[in-house]
């Protein structure tokens, strides 16, 4: 899921995007704010990674304004009715420029983009950024906030990452290397070769012992631990939080 927020002094038009958004499931609104001081303690307190922005925002100071008071601002598409402003809002580095009133058609068009774009800045500064992580294969690149990550399994130098309601990623990296870049928690490693996502984790069968079986939200298939994972397993959940 990528995190958007909607800045733009009119209240129709907050709703008209938040319309538009609404056909497309990876995004998730976070937040509208309507002046540059409301776009300000929005952007703090919800931490988007990207910004659908409107560029006359009142007396108090625009779009533009807004940029230039924000040490690392989000992902900017530009959302307004003035074509004149193209230039400026490209020298700032904004990924797109939506003239209102927007269709649909345009916007999914802008979502490519600022999908191409995150793309190009975790190549080019690592595997995560933002709060996203690439998953990269030969055939494809799959963005995902950590998250939506529920479990990790190794296979020799390469790690099986199970994305929640997604196919299996097969990624050419070990599991050490995804430890190293998850948080934890709420990843938590297992053995040698499993990282599960505690924030996932919906049942634990335990019969005996020997082993355990958890569900994972997201994930069909249950998993299966060994005696020693799942020993590990009992060290670090406590019955109260599945």
């Amino acid at each position: 899921m990528l995190r958007a927020l909607i800045v733009d002094d009119e209240r129709l038009a907050r709703q008209a995007m938040r319309r538009l958004l609404a056909a497309h499931p990876t995004i998730e609104i976070v937040g509208e704010a309507e002046t540059l001081d409301e776009a300000i303690a929005a952007i703090e307190r919800t931490e988007p990674q990207l910004v659908f922005l409107d560029i006359e925002l009142g007396n108090r100071g625009d779009g533009f304004d807004l940029l230039a008071k924000l040490e690392r601002p989000p992902l900017i598409v530009f959302v307004t009715a003035y074509a004149e402003y193209a230039v400026d809002a490209f020298t700032v580095n904004a990924v797109d420029y939506l003239l209102k009133p927007v269709l649909p058609e345009r916007l999914a068009e802008s979502l490519v983009r600022v999908e191409q774009h995150m793309i190009r800045i975790v190549a080019a500064s690592g595997q995560k950024v933002q709060g996203m992580i690439a998953l990269r294969t030969p055939k494809q690149t799959v963005l995902t906030a950590p998250s939506e990550i529920a479990a990790l399994r190794a296979d020799g130098d390469f790690t099986h990452v199970f994305v929640a309601d997604h196919p299996t990623v097969m990624i050419l990296r070990t599991l050490g290397h995804f430890e190293s870049l998850l948080p934890s928690p709420p990843f938590l490693r297992l053995g040698r070769s499993l990282i599960i996502n505690r924030d996932r984790l919906r049942k634990i069968e335990a019969p005996s012992r020997a082993g355990a079986r958890i569900v994972l939200q997201g994930i069909k298939a249950p998993f299966e631990l060994g005696r020693a994972a799942a020993a590990r397993l009992r060290e670090l959940v406590s019955p109260d939080e599945v």
